[in-house]
């Protein structure tokens, strides 16, 4: 396993602040909600009870390595990637969203009427041509490659024509700043950073609140079965490494990843080497463009992992695309992966 990089404080806790254009030069203590605390003067967002406005920004934080001031409460967010959409509209936010892109499947059931009307800009990552046509005065990227120039626009470029931009902190690259690993309390930072950014703290606490309160309800298992999170690929497996959203999930239901020792949030990995693991259960990622039925015809297919237990005996679990990256969708998908889990384990007689 590769050495691990020394890992900063999210983000929020290092930037965050009401500016007169200079960022706080010391990280703040998180608050129990994982935000960021008031300032040296005690005006800070989470210092407040109502929602952030006018006078409380411009806001400053330093997102990816960027730099990131927001002037006042954004009024047409443009989201890309659901991850983000998803964020927005859990936040309430669902009236200023300008356009969407780069969907990775539908909304979920308790946000699908309020992203209903919102219009899809593109299939992938939008052009810049795109996301200029729709005026957007504050782009939500779920990775930082989305912001380049052959896709949304360079970030700077951006910033000139005053469109602020931000990417999920979760999705950050560099060392430093990637999760390393990835866990549900930087989850609830990005949710309580982009509630304070997007002029929505109120909303970004209750959500918070549900969450953790829904996740005390995931009881992991003990019976110490090994899983493979099979994300995507046919002739080579695209599986879940040991420092990102699959492996956070896998050890709040209490799977132990085959690829724990993988030190990427997604790897390519062998079919002899899942083979020669003999994983008990097999996570299926579904998507749109690679479903759980397309994943199991491979698995059967494959001489190797054809004769694996889990596979004869359809030790299967489930899990929507979407709720692979860091986001909303997270917590609802740990309950629902420790409900299959118990039910897989009722078959085996654990």
């Amino acid at each position: 396993m590769s050495m691990k990089s020394p890992r900063r404080a999210p983000a929020f806790a290092i930037a965050l602040a009401l500016t007169l254009g200079v960022a706080a030069c010391s990280s703040p203590a998180a608050s129990d909600d994982g935000g960021p605390t008031a300032g040296p003067t005690g005006t800070g967002p989470s210092a407040r009870t109502g929602a952030a406005g006018p006078s409380d920004y411009p806001l400053t934080v330093d997102n990816c390595g960027t730099q990131v001031s927001v002037p006042a409460p954004p009024e047409r967010i443009l989201t890309i990637k659901s991850s983000t959409t998803e964020m927005v509209l859990a936040l309430g936010l669902g009236d200023r969203l300008v356009g969407t892109a780069f969907s990775d499947g539908p909304l979920p059931d308790d946000l699908a009427a309020a992203g209903a009307d919102v219009p899809v800009l593109a299939e992938k990552a939008p052009s810049s041509e795109v996301v200029l046509a729709a005026a957007p005065d504050f782009v939500y990227a779920g990775w930082e490659s989305n912001f380049s120039a052959d896709a949304a626009g360079e970030r700077t470029s951006l910033a000139a024509l005053d469109i602020v931009t931000y990417v999920s902190p979760s999705a950050c690259q560099e060392p430093g700043y990637q999760p390393d690993p990835l866990t549900f309390d930087d989850v609830f930072a990005e949710i309580t950073e982009a509630g304070t950014l997007l002029g929505a703290p109120d909303a970004a606490t209750a959500l918070v609140a549900d969450q953790r309160e829904q996740l005390t309800t995931v009881a992991a298992s003990t019976s110490g079965l090994s899983a493979v999170w099979y994300s995507s690929g046919s002739d080579t497996p695209f599986v879940g490494g040991g420092i990102g959203a699959p492996q956070m999930l896998m050890d709040a239901v209490g799977l132990e990843n085959i690829a724990a020792d993988v030190h990427e949030t997604w790897a390519s990995l062998s079919w002899e080497a899942v083979g020669a693991a003999e994983p008990d259960v097999i996570v299926l990622v579904d998507s749109v463009w690679n479903t759980a039925e397309h994943k199991i015809e491979a698995l059967e297919s494959n001489p190797t992992t054809a004769a694996l237990p889990a596979v004869q005996e359809g030790r299967y679990l489930v899990v929507a695309f979407p709720a692979t990256e860091a986001g909303v969708r997270n917590v609802p998908a740990a309950v629902d992966l420790a409900g299959q889990l118990t039910e897989l384990e009722a078959t085996l007689g654990r």
